[in-house]
């Protein structure tokens, strides 16, 4: 089985997210998507980061009813903060007969070498990288034979807008799902 891996902090997840998901699920030849809700990303600060079994809440809503599409904890329990290769390596222990491919938005391909021990991600993985708004090739990586760039169709939005438009007290109607707008709503997340 060909699992397609968006690893993200979802604070929250939103439509851009499902868009992607979707997109890579019709072209790319997954088997299914496992969105991997990241508790702690090494690149971010955790300053306005729900708990992540809230966040994995309001994901499970998103993704409610599509069988192509799964809810993943396992970064939960695995040492913090949360690298890439630790998650991979534990998951081809874990399920021997997958095949597990990275999806990655262009501007994190651009410090992919940064990441820790990312030329063994490289070496055992294909990593899919969807172009975002000033994207440009990491001169280190350009002709790496196992990173796939797609032109993926994508909306200019982003967790950090949808918190920002939720701080200053906008509807954020059509920019997530409904059932997670509403969880947001009643749970008076990002206040």
């Amino acid at each position: 089985m060909k699992i397609g891996l968006f690893f993200g902090s979802f604070n929250p997840v939103h439509t851009g997210h499902l868009l992607i998901a979707n997109y890579f699920i019709q072209f790319a030849g997954f088997d299914k998507i496992w969105f991997v809700v990241s508790p702690q990303n090494p690149f971010k600060s955790n300053d306005e980061l729900l708990d992540e079994k809230v966040r994995l809440a309001l994901l499970h809503l998103a993704i409610d009813g599509d069988p192509r599409f799964e809810a993943s904890d396992v970064e939960f329990n695995l040492e913090r903060p949360s690298y890439t290769v630790t998650t991979l390596a534990y998951l081809r222990k874990a399920y021997p007969d997958y095949t597990f491919c990275p999806i990655i938005g262009g501007d994190n391909l651009q410090s992919f070498h940064l990441w820790k021990n990312y030329t063994e991600i490289l070496n055992n993985h294909q990593v899919y990288v969807y172009r975002r708004a000033g994207f440009h090739e990491n001169p280190i990586l350009a002709n790496h034979p196992h990173i796939k760039v797609f032109e993926v169709p994508l909306l200019n939005i982003s967790s950090t807008y949808i918190r920002e438009m939720i701080q200053a007290g906008k509807s954020i109607k059509y920019l997530v799902p409904e059932k997670v707008e509403s969880e947001i709503i009643a749970k008076q997340f990002y206040r």
